[in-house]
C-alpha cells in the first residue's frame, strides 16, 4: 500500500463479512460492498477468523491474521479481486486441512 494514493477520509470505518459479501465503510461515508469470492481465502476462512479483522497501514488496510490476508483500500477503490495465483492458494488450503 502506498499511502500517497489514498484520500483524507478514505480509511477503514468498518468491516463486515457475510457469506457472500465484504462491505466496507470508509471514514468519508462511503460504503464498498464486493463479493467475497474475489478473496478466496475469506471465502474459505471461518466465521470466527472472518470477523477477527484488524486495521493496518493507519486504516488504509484490512488484515486478517487467521487467514494470513491483507486487503488495501486503494485496491477496493479501484475495484481489484485479489491477485493470489492458484498455486498459492493450494498450498495455503493445504496446509490448513494439515493444521485441522
Amino acid at each position: 500500500m502506498r499511502g500517497s494514493d489514498i484520500n483524507p477520509g478514505e480509511q477503514v470505518k468498518d468491516v463486515r463479512v457475510t457469506e457472500d459479501t465484504l462491505t466496507v465503510d470508509l471514514m468519508d461515508g462511503r460504503t464498498l460492498s464486493v463479493p467475497i469470492g474475489w478473496f478466496p481465502r475469506l471465502l474459505h476462512g471461518t466465521l470466527k477468523a472472518r470477523h477477527n479483522w484488524q486495521l493496518s497501514g493507519g486504516g488504509e488496510g484490512i488484515h486478517w491474521p487467521d487467514l494470513d490476508e491483507d486487503i488495501s483500500i486503494e485496491g477496493l477503490l479501484a475495484g481489484y479481486p485479489l491477485g493470489e495465483s492458484q498455486r498459492s492458494l493450494k498450498r495455503w488450503l493445504e496446509q490448513r486441512s494439515r493444521n485441522r
